[in-house]
C-alpha cells in the first residue's frame, strides 16, 4: 500500500491522486503538483487523504493550484 498524505502536507509528486474523504462526496481523483499542499474540504475543511495512483511530470503543464476540494451539496447526491 502507498504512503497516504494528509491536507496541508507538501505534495512530494506531481501526478495523479486517489482521493479519500468519508463525510463528503468529493471527486475520486485530481491532478495535484509538487511543492503545493494537499487540499481540504471545501465544505467542512476536514483533512482529506490522499494517495498516489500515477507520477506525472510537470515540465510544460499549466499549474492550476488547487486548495479546496469542492464537496458535492445533498441535493446534488440525492439525484444520483
Amino acid at each position: 500500500m502507498n504512503r497516504r498524505y494528509s491536507t496541508d502536507e507538501i505534495i512530494p509528486q506531481s501526478g495523479m491522486y486517489f482521493v479519500y474523504h468519508e463525510p463528503h462526496r468529493l471527486i475520486r481523483t485530481v491532478r495535484l503538483f509538487s511543492g503545493d499542499r494537499f487540499p481540504r474540504c471545501s465544505q467542512c475543511s476536514d483533512r482529506v487523504k490522499f494517495e498516489l495512483l500515477l507520477e506525472m511530470s510537470d515540465v510544460g503543464q499549466q499549474h492550476i493550484h488547487l486548495y479546496e476540494l469542492e464537496a458535492q451539496r445533498e441535493e446534488e447526491e440525492e439525484a444520483r
